[in-house]
């Protein structure tokens, strides 16, 4: 159960990330931290997903095989029903134009890699007590 300080009532997070072990750390932390936590390796994936499960937050890398973060993002923001779910990127650039891409399309956080669990439950309690 989630102590005081953390988020309530249980969220929904959907990881989506290409590298099966960069996802599956962020899956094991944020299922220790109470989360209810689906998790997808591809873009593609991830819009289905969140199409049909309706995540409370979604949490995406931007390169990856088949589409990448940006075109996820730009289909959830255009899509009444999933454009205002709270969208973090997860990315190993930290260029000032990715970043700004990013949030021009509409992102939430954006949390460079390596990240520490620390530092994204601080942009998820953000995002959901924002939303």
């Amino acid at each position: 159960m989630l102590a005081k300080n953390d988020i309530e009532p249980l969220k929904r997070i959907l990881v989506i990330e290409d590298d099966r072990v960069t996802r599956e750390l962020y899956i094991q932390g944020l299922k220790a931290k109470g989360f209810d936590v689906m998790d997808v390796q591809s873009g593609l994936l991830g819009i289905k997903q969140i199409q049909e499960h309706l995540p409370d937050l979604v949490i995406c890398d931007i390169t990856m095989p088949d589409i990448d973060g940006y075109t996820v993002l730009n289909t959830l923001r255009q899509d009444p029903q999933t454009a205002n779910i709270p969208f973090i990127f997860l990315a190993s650039s930290t260029t000032k134009a990715n970043i700004r891409k990013a949030m021009e399309l509409g992102a939430d956080d954006y949390i460079t890699k390596p990240s520490t669990l620390d530092e994204l439950l601080k942009a998820i309690r953000r995002c959901i007590m924002e939303g």
